[in-house]
């Protein structure tokens, strides 16, 4: 199973309580995470884009870094490590993406690839006169299929006379073209989610839910591993995973209970606003992660998860979380986890040097490695 980094590209990374640990996106601190991983024999980094956070006592993603521009940065020094920028396919035509994307990667050697983002917060579009409407709910896998297909056509020849509904290209040129295949990651978990990632992308980014659950992603997976039958393409399951550990099970769990202790409910509630404004995808991934009870029963307790967005999410000692991440890998369709540390500096260290070497999986890599 291949190990992947969820770069922390927006503030708080992803522990919505004003508790956490500093964690604020500069080039440096990305570029040392990212560095690290890399020494580890971390086979990839996904950077998540966002323009507008959600306010509250934490701040929480109230400052972000533009990821394709970052990940240019960290391409010119790294030398192994796959990278992933995510595109809002709203912002930018695809053209230019086309084209930044070539440009990456002539950076990297071959070793960029985009994730494709949708669009699914209003206010984020809103802000910069960007937001086609609330017809861009129903109509967004549509509007990103033509995305995606005048991209690949000017990655494959150079040239493209694309006309659809959304995109029009008068004898479009670019050059120089990449020197290989550009993967693609999707993130959509509704049905028409899948559907797409099982034509056009070459990676998924599974949701899986709750604390020690492992093989929580199961039903995801074999849906994808259905579609993709369909297509004929092989698409690879990479599931987000947190991981807060520590030397005993205990240590771990009073990490846990300290974070969702010190939820912050106001974030958690304008986060809800933001996704509930999206009814024609009831199953889409970030619907998914977000507890509308929140928000609904306002003097209730804050669900336990709520603190991370229900991620799914391995507490225990060093030993457990790397039983539990061989158990991940062990789930028909996956091929890699992609982690988030509620201490990304520690926790880099903590896994490359604790847990990896404890985990079956991974110990073909690292005897590999150390040949």
């Amino acid at each position: 199973m291949q190990i992947g980094l969820f770069v922390p590209t927006l503030s708080g990374g992803w522990l919505i309580t004003p508790a956490r640990k500093p964690c604020e996106p500069t080039f440096d601190f990305i570029r040392h995470l990212v560095q690290r991983s890399e020494f580890y024999g971390f086979e990839f980094a996904l950077a998540p884009v966002k323009y507008k956070g959600f306010g509250g006592p934490s701040e929480f993603w109230d400052r972000g870094i533009e990821p394709i521009t970052m990940m240019a940065g960290v391409a010119a020094v790294t030398g192994k490590i796959k990278l992933f920028a995510s595109i809002a396919t709203l912002t930018i035509h695809p053209a230019i993406t086309a084209r930044m994307t070539a440009t990456l990667d002539s950076i990297s050697h071959g070793r960029f690839g985009l994730n494709i983002v949708s669009g699914w917060s209003a206010p984020e579009y809103v802000q910069m006169g960007m937001w086609p409407g609330e017809a861009h709910y129903k109509r967004r896998y549509e509007y990103t299929t033509e995305y995606v297909k005048v991209m690949q056509e000017l990655w494959d020849r150079g040239r493209s006379n694309f006309s659809g509904e959304f995109f029009k290209l008068d004898d479009c040129v670019l050059g120089p073209r990449p020197a290989g295949h550009i993967d693609l990651v999707c993130a959509g978990q509704s049905d028409r989610g899948i559907a797409f990632c099982a034509e056009f992308g070459d990676y998924m980014f599974i949701v899986g839910k709750g604390v020690n659950q492992p093989t929580s992603h199961r039903e995801t997976t074999e849906r994808l591993l259905a579609a993709s039958k369909r297509t004929g393409r092989k698409i690879g399951a990479l599931l987000v995973i947190m991981v807060i550990a520590d030397e005993t099970d205990e240590a771990a769990f009073a990490k846990w209970r300290h974070y969702n202790e010190t939820v912050d409910r106001v974030a958690i509630g304008n986060l809800f606003g933001s996704t509930s404004a999206d009814t024609a995808s009831a199953d889409s991934s970030v619907r998914l992660l977000v507890n509308e009870h929140v928000v609904a029963k306002p003097a209730a307790p804050v669900p336990e998860g709520a603190v991370n967005l229900n991620f799914a999410t391995l507490v225990g000692s060093y030993a457990s979380v790397a039983r539990m991440l061989d158990e991940v890998s062990a789930v028909p369709g996956t091929t890699g986890s992609m982690l988030i540390f509620d201490d990304f500096m520690e926790g880099i260290e903590s896994f490359g040097r604790r847990i990896q070497p404890l985990m079956k999986c991974r110990a073909p890599i690292l005897r590999k490695g150390a040949a």
